[in-house]
């Protein structure tokens, strides 16, 4: 008897006085977990948007702006004996019950917010220091870059129109290897106005160091020379606008994010039979160094074993092989330009999901 009420004892003292450590524990599960759902499902949002947009469908986006995970720990001991009985018969009873209780919060992405975050040309001034983050500046260029000056990289449209002209395939080649060798810098300077204080304008640089190594002065040179760069100056204004710069200065059209996000919807390769229906036009074919799709997007009738990121549009998979790196990379590349270019506009309509174990 005396081994059972301590057994009972030393049990209850634990429930009740909160040695599970229900809050730390869960607070270490749900932070990794949600996280990864949260990303997981925004790769297949932005995957099905330009599956939509291939097909002339309305692209949507929806923020997860909020995410509540509550608990509740129930615990209760109980220990009962009746001694005038014989033989001695003692009982007790433990339970503990845990229950959550998420809450997750969407936001519709409308009216002004949309405006602002989709149809408004990302600025070279955000743009630009994401390839002195470590990104590759041909990848960025190629995704979110439509010309530079009078030459142009592929559009967003079918067929063989808007493939984009070979010379802006060779420069952004040669501003990847400037990049790799350290020659390649970008810089912002902040203005002042009238009074004294920092204008809200940023000015940004690009400068191309010059080197003792063979093959890379003549990169230097070539590059310097397409920007109309003084061979002993290193550094030029960029600043965003289409056709033919002024001296000292590159103009540099950035695109809306609709607009990357359809370019690399048409050069998915669909089924012949999509485009001969009318469903949709041919893929971009592209010209010059790169001539295959910036995200390579498969197609199948079966879900793939394994993917970086699958939706189901209308009884086919599309998906991005977990092989395939540089589809993986500009994909992930166009992940952190939707968040570059989201607003921190008021929100309109919210939609909130309680969720009920």
């Amino acid at each position: 008897m005396h081994i059972f009420f301590k057994t009972v004892l030393y049990c209850s003292c634990l429930l009740l006085n909160g040695c599970l450590g229900l809050g730390a524990y869960r607070l270490d599960k749900d932070q990794n977990s949600y996280s990864r759902a949260l990303t997981e499902s925004n790769k297949r949002q932005t995957l099905l948007n330009v599956v939509s947009l291939r097909y002339a469908d309305t692209p949507g986006f929806l923020d997860t702006t909020q995410l509540i995970s509550g608990y509740q720990l129930q615990r209760s001991a109980s220990l009962n004996a009746n001694t005038d009985v014989v033989p001695f018969r003692p009982g007790g009873a433990l339970s503990v019950q845990v229950q959550e209780s998420p809450t997750f919060t969407f936001q519709p992405v409308t009216g002004d917010a949309y405006a602002q975050s989709f149809l408004r040309p990302l600025p070279p001034a955000s743009l630009l220091p994401l390839a002195m983050g470590g990104l590759p500046i041909d990848v960025l260029f190629r995704l979110s870059v439509q010309s530079v000056n009078m030459i142009s990289n592929a559009g967003a449209i079918g067929g063989d129109v808007g493939r984009g002209s070979p010379e802006f395939f060779e420069l952004i080649h040669d501003l990847r290897l400037l990049q790799v060798a350290g020659l390649l810098g970008i810089q912002l300077e902040q203005t002042l106005d009238a009074s004294g204080k920092p204008s809200a304008a940023n000015h940004v640089f690009l400068s191309i160091s010059s080197t003792k190594d063979p093959i890379l002065s003549e990169v230097v040179f070539e590059t310097r020379r397409f920007f109309s760069m003084p061979q002993n100056d290193e550094r030029v204004e960029v600043v965003y606008g289409a056709g033919s710069p002024r001296k000292g200065q590159i103009r540099l059209l950035t695109r809306t994010m609709l607009s990357v996000l359809g370019q690399i919807a048409y050069q998915i390769e669909v089924p012949p039979e999509d485009v001969t229906s009318g469903k949709t036009l041919a893929r971009v074919r592209l010209v010059g160094r790169e001539t295959k799709p910036i995200v390579n997007v498969n197609v199948s009738r079966e879900p793939p074993a394994t993917s970086f990121a699958t939706v189901d549009y209308k009884n086919r998979y599309y998906w991005i092989s977990d092989n395939d790196f540089d589809s993986k990379l500009a994909f992930t590349m166009l992940q952190i330009l939707l968040e570059l270019s989201k607003t921190t506009k008021n929100p309109g309509a919210i939609v909130t999901i309680p969720i009920n174990n």
